[in-house]
């Protein structure tokens, strides 16, 4: 248990916190929808017979579409960070899906009989 006292909330900051609260859950179902087509992405290099999953200038082009996009209040910085790191995550998981298809469907991160 917390000895920190519970401070009273107004229910303006209650309802500010259920609308994040809410916002969240929408940012998560589409950081899934993206790597949804993140997988799709990576199974198309493969068929093409592409090699790299990383695309600088494709990552380049996301960056900057986002950068222009943003109206604030979230400083640029910042954003971008974010995306850097969203964009890892994307190449990580297109790694691992890649892997799966090389190797029968078998995710190698995985222990056997998971």
């Amino acid at each position: 248990m917390s000895n920190r006292r519970q401070r009273p909330e107004s229910g303006a900051l209650l309802r500010l916190r259920e609308k994040i609260d809410a916002l969240d859950r929408r940012i998560v179902a589409l950081l899934n929808e993206r790597a949804e087509l993140t997988i799709e992405v990576g199974h198309e290099k493969v068929a093409l017979g592409r090699r790299a999953i990383r695309d600088a200038e494709r990552e380049r082009e996301v960056l900057l579409r986002v950068s222009i996009a943003n109206e604030g209040p979230m400083p640029q910085a910042d954003l971008i960070a974010i995306y850097r790191r969203l964009i890892a995550a994307s190449r990580a998981l297109e790694a691992r899906e890649r892997e799966k298809l090389l190797t029968g469907g078998h995710d190698p991160a995985e222990p056997p009989g998971a």
